[in-house]
């Protein structure tokens, strides 16, 4: 993984500087189960927009969490897929899910 420009102080914030972003944690869900191309995940993330999709995988390739394959075909052809520590984040997505999942519950019942 590349430094961040910003100094980390706590692997907490390590972890949440790579997944922050709107979408960040949407494209990783759908990444998950294989290699997308960006008109698929664009198509699968209803409302975000091609230059906030774009954006978001750069800074994830940039982390080294995302994969981008360019084929050298007309017209292009570009896949985008998970990385070996990509991959390793799916048990903290998981996990973020099963405490989603519980506390708006708890907020329902009101609890």
């Amino acid at each position: 993984m590349k430094r961040s420009r910003k100094a980390v102080g706590c692997p907490v914030e390590t972890t949440l500087r790579v997944i922050e972003g709107r979408w960040k944690v949407m494209i990783l869900h759908y990444l998950l189960p294989g290699t997308k191309r960006f008109n698929e995940l664009h198509r699968l993330l209803k409302g975000v927009s091609q230059r906030t999709l774009a954006q978001q995988l750069r800074q994830l390739e940039r982390d080294g969490i995302v994969r981008r394959k360019v084929y050298p075909q007309i017209p292009p052809k570009v896949e985008y897929s998970l990385t070996r520590p990509g991959t390793s984040l799916e048990p903290i997505l998981l996990a973020m899910h099963e405490w989603g999942e519980a506390y708006a519950d708890r907020v329902r019942s009101g609890s």
